[in-house]
């Protein structure tokens, strides 16, 4: 068996046994190490064994990961997700399908202080579920908005996602976070469109709300200043160059937590149960990380990247229709995975390739993350409908199925877009860089 074809089988078997759930840093270490045994023998497996855990979490870079997961928690506790509702709802709430376009506004403007999805879905549920409930809105547009919204939150920075795949190719994380905030908007833009064009077809399903009078607008607005002040002070800080990401990251954590103090809402034991749940899902990422270190050492050895790029120089494929069979095979695996194990499993492999196409790493990590947003919600395993299903209760799955097609397509059209119009994604970086 050559090199390139044991790199395909370890690949193969790594997916079959997260297929099989296995958690992904198990299944991507234990074949990296079984494979690596195999190419370099026991000394070679000791020495990556002892050497690939400590030095692929220990960069100082790495450090924004646990501070940009902090500012999440924080922001969590701090009842912003509310806020964020009643402003926008007291704007829109009134018209026909109102409610939930609010909720897409509330989950990407909790995604920009969050960068976490399943917690945008699971916070931004719990207030915008019960509102569309008591106002009549068919279960299926409801929950799906609430799936559909939360994926913002993988794209909109601070984005946890975004941050790993610049750790991965040694990109500019700054670069990312300005570029993705065109695609995110754009994103929230057209799942609003896709709401308004389901109303438009059948009104009953979203009944108009109560309108809200103007001194009541202005009181909301009171509630979120301190929400636009956090994330201009962090995006723009890295726009202007004020900060470096992780300083960036650092000057996030303290505001969140400032504004949670201010609150009311941080006691003691929200304060412990923050600090625990960082240390839970930084530990999380970090052995994530330590997994795909070990796996990426056993397919360089492999060569399998290397054979990629030589079969798509004699392919004969253009540049653009290598991109569609690279989008159609993330698609394909989003139905099976969660965002992060694919970016981790698939970009030390697909990197190489972009940049043989001569693909933009900054443009191309773009395209993998919103790939990676319409795995969240393509059934049978998109992440984000299982945590709108346990926030909305006795709700059937097939039901949050139904509805969340129109915004599968919203994002099919953003993604053609994207890849017509790179200009979407690099003309921020390029005036701030």
């Amino acid at each position: 068996m050559s090199d390139a074809v044991l790199g395909l089988v370890g690949f193969a078997a790594a997916l079959g046994l997260i297929a099989l759930g296995t958690p992904v840093a198990i299944a991507m270490g234990v074949i990296g190490g079984v494979g690596y045994w195999y190419l370099n023998g026991w000394m070679g497996v000791a020495y990556i064994f002892g050497s690939s855990p400590f030095e692929s979490i220990f960069p100082y870079s790495f450090s924004v990961i646990p501070l940009f997961v902090m500012m999440g928690v924080f922001a969590s506790h701090a009842g912003l997700s509310r806020s964020l509702f009643d402003v926008i709802n007291s704007f829109i709430g009134h018209r026909k399908g109102g409610l939930a376009v609010t909720t897409v506004g509330a989950s990407a403007f909790f995604g920009a202080i969050c960068g976490s999805s399943l917690a945008t879905v699971a916070t931004i549920g719990r207030v915008a579920l019960p509102e569309m409930k008591r106002h009549g809105y068919d279960p299926s547009l409801s929950t799906a908005t609430v799936a559909a919204g939360g994926t913002l939150g993988v794209l909109i920075p601070p984005s946890v996602l975004l941050v790993i795949y610049g750790l991965l190719t040694q990109s500019s994380i700054g670069q990312l976070f300005i570029g993705a905030l065109v695609p995110g908007l754009l994103g929230a833009l057209l799942y609003a469109g896709a709401i308004m064009v389901r109303v438009r077809l059948n009104p009953e399903i979203a009944p108009a709300a109560e309108r809200t009078s103007w001194p009541d607008r202005f009181r909301f607005l009171g509630k979120v200043w301190q929400v636009v002040l956090l994330f201009a002070l962090v995006i723009g800080g890295i726009y202007l160059g004020w900060f470096s990401p992780t300083e960036a990251a650092a000057v996030g954590a303290v505001g969140a937590f400032v504004l949670a103090l201010l609150s009311g809402e941080l006691t003691f034991g929200a304060m412990r149960a923050s600090v625990f749940e960082t240390a839970g899902l930084t530990g999380m990422i970090f052995f994530i990380l330590i997994g795909a270190a070990l796996f990426n050492f056993f397919l360089e050895n492999t060569g399998l990247p290397q054979l990629l790029i030589e079969m798509i120089r004699s392919s004969g494929l253009g540049p653009y229709q290598v991109m569609v069979l690279i989008l159609l095979f993330y698609v394909i695996l989003g139905c099976f995975m969660d965002a992060m194990s694919m970016i981790l499993l698939t970009v030390p492999l697909l990197a190489p390739v972009a940049l043989e196409l001569d693909f933009n790493l900054i443009w191309f990590g773009i395209i993998v993350v919103t790939v990676a947003e319409i795995g969240l919600i393509t059934p049978p395993i998109g992440m984000n409908l299982f945590v709108a299903q346990a926030a909305a209760g006795n709700i059937p799955l097939g039901t949050i199925i139904k509805g969340i097609f129109p915004f599968i397509l919203a994002d099919f059209v953003r993604l053609g877009l994207l890849v017509a119009f790179p200009a979407l994604v690099l003309w921020l970086p390029g005036m701030a860089y």
